[in-house]
């Protein structure tokens, strides 16, 4: 019997929590349906004793929610800069572990968070194992409302970019890159993301990256790019970890 991609799913996410948070740790949290897996392990492992004196950092309301719910002490990146470990899933992974991230719409938090983490673990099954990105996920961008449509435009017409993808405003639920509403998706932070649809692959994932970042209005991208330290992935064969 195959498992459903929940149950690889909480595989990797338990996973991750054994393997690399010990007693005396400053966490990162991610967000996701995968991540939400680590973040339930840590819960039972603080309950039954298994670990002590964790604090964690969540990289979203959802995320905070979640924890504050397991008796996970939380803290901000203002009193603590410097993480151990952050879990968090992934959209796509490329050959150099390069990631496309915020199908869920906290690309921003998650980026600020496993950028000061020691150990950057990411969570995947393998359907998100790619050759390249783009094509099998859209980039998000998150962009200031103000006059989100010429950032839009100005975005789409990098030379990264330019002819190569199409970019759509979210919106309905920022969670999801699905239209699931009539009004344009919001952040946590208060912004709009525009999801970049890539026909081709990318070439050179943090040449884009730069492009995109450098671009007045643009807050951040989605992309992800020599932040990993390991990708654990659940396929039908069982876990493997790429490092």
């Amino acid at each position: 019997m195959s498992l459903s991609q929940d149950e690889l799913k909480k595989m990797v996410g338990y996973k991750s929590v054994d393997d690399y948070i010990k007693s005396g740790m400053v966490i990162g949290l991610g967000t996701g349906s995968t991540a939400y897996f680590a973040v339930e392990r840590v819960g039972q492992k603080l309950k039954s004793g298994e670990l002590s004196n964790i604090i964690a950092i969540p990289t979203s309301e959802r995320t905070k929610e979640q924890a504050e719910s397991l008796g996970i002490p939380l803290v901000t990146l203002d009193t603590h800069s410097k993480l151990d470990v952050a879990i968090d899933g992934a959209d796509a992974v490329d050959p150099d572990l390069n990631l496309v991230k915020g199908g869920g719409g906290a690309l921003l938090r998650e980026k600020m968070v496993e950028i000061c983490a020691d150990k950057f673990i990411v969570i995947v099954d393998e359907s998100k194992i790619c050759d390249g990105l783009g094509p099998t996920f859209p980039i998000p961008v998150e962009i200031t409302p103000f006059c989100h449509e010429h950032t839009l435009r100005t975005v789409a017409a990098l030379p990264s970019c330019a002819g190569k993808c199409k970019p759509v405003l979210r919106m309905g639920s920022s969670s999801s890159n699905k239209p699931d509403g009539d009004n344009i998706a919001v952040t946590d932070n208060g912004n709009y993301i525009v999801d970049l649809h890539f026909t081709e692959l990318i070439k050179d994932a943090p040449k884009m990256a730069s492009e995109i970042k450098n671009t007045v209005g643009v807050v951040d991208h989605g992309l992800f790019c020599g932040m990993t330290t390991a990708v654990i992935i659940a396929g039908k064969d069982g876990i493997s970890v790429k490092e």
